[in-house]
């Protein structure tokens, strides 16, 4: 790779490595050494084409959750079994990653505009801008660095467009599948809110079991399904689909308490065994 070549929009990719490089190793221990990151679904990750794909999740923070994507994809494509065992995987990082952004979150401070560099494409939210309920047309130059950016790789889209949970998907990211036709790849992810703050630069809170799932491409038909057809099938796949809503009685918040302290036991064991094999 030669010093200055770059990618399509125009980001040198020999510093993109030293970015991606850095922050990863300043971030592993969020995910794995203060907290632990269970990840399921790694093989999909492998068998994966390299452009063309495009990641569909539910959002918890603004950028813990894309930095963990950034960490299971490398580690997945360098051969780790779901986990982030090891850093070394950052030393060769795939470039082509790209997730998708509100413009005004990423140009509020250094750091935001530094992870930027890293990947984003920035669009202008049609809903909301400053705290403020919008209604704005859609900018073609958003949806055409979208397109870029799958013909030049992967592509990481939060289809609610918030981090509030079971909020609407979006239709936009539905025309972004029916018309470009990439893979579609769903996660479904957990943890993350109660690990980080809103931004997810501060840690809240350490010993918080994350999950991080990686469901099988989605089969859409991209001549016949309605772009309503395909929402429904995008709140299912990352579950935020109003159906998932439901009270939980005492008895099963009860069952779920025991849980995730059964969680938290064998994660605790996990690290102890982990490390003491690393030593």
């Amino acid at each position: 790779m030669g010093l200055f070549k770059r990618n399509p929009f125009g980001h040198i990719l020999f510093l993109k490595k030293w970015l991606i490089r850095i922050f990863g190793a300043i971030t592993h221990r969020r995910y794995r050494g203060f907290n632990q990151l269970h990840i399921d679904g790694s093989e999909i990750i492998k068998a994966l084409p390299d452009n063309n794909v495009l990641f569909i999740s539910n959002h918890q923070t603004y950028f813990a959750d894309v930095v963990a994507m950034f960490h299971v994809f490398n580690a997945s494509l360098s051969g780790r079994e779901d986990n982030i065992k090891n850093i070394g995987y950052l030393w060769q990082p795939k470039l082509n990653i790209y997730y998708v952004a509100a413009k005004e979150t990423m140009t509020e401070g250094l750091l935001p505009r530094i992870l930027s560099y890293v990947g984003a494409i920035t669009v202008e939210r049609t809903w909301r801008a400053k705290g403020k309920d919008v209604q704005r047309e859609v900018n073609p130059n958003d949806t055409e660095n979208i397109r870029i950016a799958l013909n030049d790789g992967w592509v990481i889209t939060f289809p609610q467009g918030t981090t509030k949970s079971f909020k609407p998907v979006r239709k936009g990211t539905a025309h972004i599948i029916k018309t470009y036709q990439p893979i579609v790849v769903p996660i479904v992810i957990d943890g993350f809110r109660r690990s980080f703050d809103k931004k997810g630069l501060r840690m809240k809170k350490k010993g918080i079991l994350q999950s991080f799932i990686i469901k099988e491409p989605l089969v859409i038909d991209y001549e016949n399904d309605t772009i309503e057809q395909i929402v429904a099938q995008v709140e299912f796949a990352i579950e935020q689909h109003p159906s998932f809503l439901k009270v939980l009685s005492p008895e099963e918040l009860q069952a779920q308490e025991t849980l995730n302290k059964l969680r938290a036991f064998h994660v605790e064991k996990q690290l102890e065994k982990d490390f003491k094999s690393e030593d």
